[in-house]
């Protein structure tokens, strides 16, 4: 049985969501019972210690798994139901991911790269839109280059440009800053930052990183696959403070980027 479309603002949002592996003895239940939105035009940050299910919820919410209950939508778009056909096309025209490893293809240009989702859905790019991504990320004068001639930073920013090219409703991030330096991540993330604030996108982005999330307008709280808590306007020693409540002895080994503010923001 459907349930109504959610009414508030939400690019995303999953209601009374469970994920189950295996059965009898061996099932683990990844997601039990998690309900939350994430708001149109702002950036997210969803964190937990290791199992608790936030990567679990980024790649049910995305259309990249299924639910065993409960519903997702992607903006009036119920997920829930839909064939892998269907989920495939709604990810190309409606979602941009952007992962750990940078997933560049070596023969292609960074301009090529930008644009290649788009050439695969044989859609021709926004020539406006473009323009002002290029010039967001910084990359007007690497356009020509290839991969290999970048830096770890640079290649994540072409893949930032690349997920937000077809101007997609959301862009969800898996720990997009853990292949990076401190100086490299801190840029990926203020990078989001603004793309989420200047251009008006929404991002998802599940990370270990109290610092990393300190650059996101909330943090959610996940363990043993339930939403625990969350927090608005976030800091990083707000967060870290806050992650010792559900991981007794969490350090700061994670916190690798390097503030760029005294409260963790860029």
């Amino acid at each position: 049985m459907s349930v109504s479309a959610p009414v508030l603002a939400a690019a995303a949002r999953v209601i009374d969501a469970v994920k189950i592996h295996g059965t009898g003895t061996a099932e683990v239940r990844a997601l039990d019972g998690v309900s939350v939105e994430f708001p149109a035009g702002r950036f997210t940050a969803i964190m937990g210690p290791s199992g608790s299910g936030k990567s679990t919820l980024m790649h049910c919410a995305a259309g990249l798994d299924t639910l065993t209950g409960g519903h997702a939508f992607l903006g009036d778009t119920e997920l829930t139901g839909l064939d892998d056909r269907r989920l495939t096309l709604l990810r190309r025209e409606r979602i941009g991911f952007v992962f750990q490893a940078f997933n560049l293809l070596s023969t292609l240009t960074v301009a090529e790269n930008i644009t290649l989702p788009l050439d695969l859905a044989g859609r021709r790019p926004d020539p406006q839109w473009l323009e002002t991504l290029i010039g967001l990320v910084g990359l007007r004068d690497r356009l020509r280059h290839r991969p290999a001639q970048l830096s770890g930073g640079q290649q994540q920013r072409v893949a930032v440009a690349r997920a937000f090219a077809g101007r997609p409703e959301v862009v969800f991030a898996d720990e997009p800053t853990g292949n990076l330096d401190s100086r490299s991540g801190a840029e990926v993330l203020g990078l989001l930052r603004r793309t989420a604030r200047d251009l008006g996108r929404t991002v998802v982005m599940v990370t270990h990183d109290p610092v990393a999330a300190a650059h996101a307008d909330e943090v959610l709280f996940l363990a043993d696959g339930r939403l625990v808590d969350r927090m608005a306007s976030p800091t990083a020693d707000l967060v870290l403070d806050r992650m010792h409540r559900f991981v007794p002895g969490a350090g700061r080994a994670g916190t690798s980027p390097a503030r760029t503010g005294e409260d963790g923001r860029p």
